[in-house]
């Protein structure tokens, strides 16, 4: 039995097959908004845990969305005549989106239609069985396979900041999708990866999602771009193969280096790939080893002339984290005595290197001119409201006021409290003075911050109307504190204040 990696792909140079199939799916409302209206959410949302069963019931009938649902999405055979009335069939099956069998019709890969950021009718193409959520689910995976979006893809889709660019690098680009977002702000967006499948499955989804063609270059990291001078881009974006493992067995997760050093690979690399005020942003996992902090190796990875701001969303210990990718390639399915020799080797890997944990999150680097550039290292496990691309530039935005306006400077300022930030108060019932107030953010990285209440009643009259000076000399006065001390040590507190983004500087 062949594997999924080698099943042929549809032609990518049919232009006039894949506009034909794409006005036919279209045609059909086999989007997003169709998806959720045929299935309803409660299915909608079984798919994305791969149990099918609701989405079977959903289309027993024999409608041309139905018809495409149970193609494309449930992978199941379907009667060549019902096909025959929704696609271009022989064009399809000349072109291998389409395989025969008999009396029947099979899809050749996987299609997920997938909304974009300005309701953009796109299609995600991926091997069958291989897309997250979909008919086959994660699991069981052959070496070499392409998978659809997952949740790790439309985290750092939504994480990315989307300001217009001229030249943009997706690296290690799979199924295309971080390429596809490009495409609608980057004059020019060049795909990389390892796996020649990836590259013309991501040109598959470029065409069917009606998007220009990108320029798709085979190799590891930055080699496909690093002939003669090296390219450089002002937006480089990566979901990469970040899972530290015993071994390279999966392409599309392993990255085949020891321990963390992929990551810490791609993240150094960037800075001589990027044009000045240019963003690279990344998905990671890092070690946390005995006798380090995890703050300090992260730190060490920015690359020379680059601020950062990284996030670490989850911490697993090394059983869990074994556990969770092992049953991602379906081993726990396989012989006991093979996954326990499985999980052996995993658990040895992270002992030889003292590794207590595995973290994950977010890497962003921006490339500044600035003699001391500002690298932030934080943990922020809590839900946040993406998309957060504004969020990203607005970080970086404000990490430029702060080192051009000294404690003088900040003081002669006026600032603005942002939209949608509440007060909490904590302390005993009863009690004269809270315990502590908390000043709490309701968008974006809905940040929880303490303050003192010179902290609070400050946050709480900034309009922009009178300078931080003059508020601090207003709050002196009703509490009966010197002016200059509180002057003096109150920036600090603002500093954080700005920085976290409660107060926006207002120009």
């Amino acid at each position: 039995m062949s594997s999924t990696a080698s099943v042929p792909l549809p032609a990518a140079d049919r232009s006039d097959v894949t506009r034909a199939l794409r006005d036919a799916l279209l045609s059909a409302e086999f989007t997003a908004d169709g998806l959720l209206e045929l299935l309803g959410a409660p299915a909608y949302a079984a798919l994305a845990r791969s149990e099918t069963v609701p989405a079977l019931r959903a289309t027993r009938g024999e409608g041309p969305l139905e018809t495409l649902v149970r193609l494309f999405l449930l992978q199941q055979p379907v009667p060549r005549g019902r096909v025959a009335g929704v696609l271009p069939l022989d064009a399809c099956l000349e072109s291998g989106w389409l395989r025969a069998s008999g009396d029947e019709v099979a899809a050749a890969v996987d299609v997920r239609p997938y909304g974009g950021p300005d309701g953009e009718d796109w299609f995600i193409v991926s091997d069958l069985g291989c897309a997250v959520g979909g008919a086959g689910g994660i699991g069981s995976h052959d070496e070499g396979v392409v998978l659809g979006v997952g949740g790790a893809s439309t985290t750092l889709a939504g994480i990315t900041v989307r300001t217009p660019v001229a030249a943009a690098l997706d690296i290690g680009t799979g199924s295309g999708i971080q390429a596809l977002h490009a495409s609608r702000h980057a004059t020019q967006v060049t795909a990389t990866d390892l796996n020649p499948r990836a590259l013309h499955i991501t040109a598959l989804t470029l065409a069917l999602s009606g998007e220009p063609a990108a320029d798709l270059r085979e190799g590891s990291l930055y080699e496909p771009v690093d002939q003669g001078a090296g390219a450089t881009y002002d937006l480089i974006v990566s979901n990469p193969p970040f899972v530290i493992s015993p071994g390279a067995r999966l392409t599309y997760r392993d990255g085949g280096m020891s321990g963390d050093d992929l990551c810490r690979s791609i993240v150094q690399g960037a800075g001589e790939h990027l044009n000045d005020g240019g963003h690279a942003q990344f998905l990671a996992n890092w070690q946390h080893v005995e006798g380090e902090e995890w703050t300090e190796r992260l730190r060490s990875w920015v690359p020379r002339g680059c601020d950062a701001w990284i996030v670490q969303r989850e911490v697993q210990d090394i059983t869990q984290y074994a556990e969770l990718w092992l049953r991602d390639a379906g081993d726990h399915r396989t012989d006991p005595a093979e996954y326990a020799a499985r999980y052996d080797a995993w658990l040895d890997e992270f002992e030889a290197r003292k590794v207590k944990a595995v973290g994950f999150g977010w890497i962003t680097l921006r490339k500044t001119g600035a003699a001391e550039p500002s690298i932030v290292v934080e943990e922020w496990p809590h839900p946040v409201e993406q998309p957060l691309g504004d969020t990203v530039r607005a970080h970086f935005a404000r990490v430029d006021w702060l080192r051009a306006h000294d404690d003088a400077a900040l003081l002669e300022s006026s600032f603005r409290l942002s939209g949608e930030v509440v007060q909490e108060q904590v302390g005993l019932p009863g009690a004269e003075d809270p315990e502590h107030v908390v000043l709490r953010q309701g968008r974006g990285m809905r940040r929880a911050t303490k303050v003192d209440t010179v902290g609070a009643g400050f946050a709480g009259v900034c309009d922009g109307a009178l300078s931080a000076g003059r508020i601090l000399d207003a709050i002196a006065q009703l509490m009966g504190e010197e002016p200059v001390l509180l002057r003096d040590r109150t920036p600090a507190q603002i500093r954080t204040l700005v920085e976290q983004g409660f107060l926006e500087p207002v120009a």
